[in-house]
């Protein structure tokens, strides 16, 4: 069995980046419009994306035929909204972007605490922008760990260092004394916890009735520093605005990373089940491994 790489799908070049920023002039209303008609579209045009996106929901939801048919098209809608938002507003200002924020309940579990921090969130609603947010509200510098792009063009598009946050590359080769410092110096982490890594730092999950491969990193990582990890979201919601939602931290007991991971994969999947157009997962996270 092969190592999972990190997805990209064939619209992922420079030159769609270029579209969506394009189209930042037009007021944020035809803008969404315009977004939710190119996400109509995508499912007909991403084959394998759709044949994932339908088995996702159909083991989250129990929704079939028709039902199914629209929840499929309603993750492609809803990420092509999001995505619009992120490429116009990373480049904003802070009011900008808190004018995009309807509600953000749980924030005061970040502005209550006075040591270091792992945000936890997954690829559900407009989470590169969460992390501007969550610097925001918790007034302190963050520290993004992302995946390597395999398209390097991209990354001026959706990582920009400034506004408290800085984008640290996963495979660096100094990541983990960086993260321990940052940490240590009471300033937070965000970390995305739904993507198995393919190595021996993965754990067999329960996920909607059937194992899947999660990442312990964020686990190990936490009971090593023995900081707290917070469960955070950036949800779009029926007047698409967003919600940012923060969840009761998660304490990692000596020897108990794998425990850790199964509660906040519990927490997973419940806004999945919640939420279920807005986790923007088009591969099978049941058998992620290509060779």
């Amino acid at each position: 069995m092969g190592r999972p790489r990190w997805y990209q799908h064939p619209f992922n070049r420079p030159a769609f980046y270029r579209v969506a920023a394009g189209l930042a002039w037009l007021p944020r209303r035809v803008r969404l419009a315009v977004a939710r008609g190119l996400g109509r579209l995508a499912p007909h045009l991403m084959p394998r994306e759709r044949a994932a996106v339908r088995k996702t929901l159909g083991l989250s939801t129990g929704a079939t035929g028709r039902d199914l048919d629209e929840l499929t098209t309603g993750v492609f809608t809803d990420f092509a909204m999001c995505f619009s938002d992120l490429v116009s507003s990373n480049r904003q200002s802070e009011a900008r972007l808190r004018a995009l924020v309807s509600t953000a309940p749980g924030a005061e579990y970040f502005t209550g605490m006075t040591g270091g921090v792992i945000s936890l969130t997954a690829h559900v609603g407009n989470w590169e922008l969460a992390g501007r947010l969550l610097a925001g509200h918790a007034h302190r510098p963050t520290h993004v760990v992302v995946a390597e792009e395999e398209v390097r063009d991209i990354e001026r598009w959706v990582r920009r260092d400034g506004l408290g946050v800085r984008f640290v590359t996963r495979n660096h080769p100094t990541i983990s004394v960086e993260l321990i410092a940052a940490l240590r110096r009471g300033e937070i982490v965000a970390v995305q916890g739904d993507r198995a890594l393919g190595t021996r730092g993965d754990a067999s999950i329960p996920f909607f009735g059937h194992p899947a491969p999660f990442p312990l990193g964020p686990f190990v990582l936490a009971r090593a520093v023995g900081v707290p990890l917070v469960p955070a979201f950036c949800l779009l919601e029926p007047d698409h605005r967003y919600a940012v939602t923060v969840g009761k931290p998660l304490t990692v007991a000596r020897d108990g990373e794998e425990d850790a991971a199964r509660a906040w994969v519990a927490v997973l999947e419940a806004v999945v089940r919640e939420h279920p157009t807005q986790w923007f997962n088009f591969f099978d996270i049941w058998n992620p491994f290509v060779a």
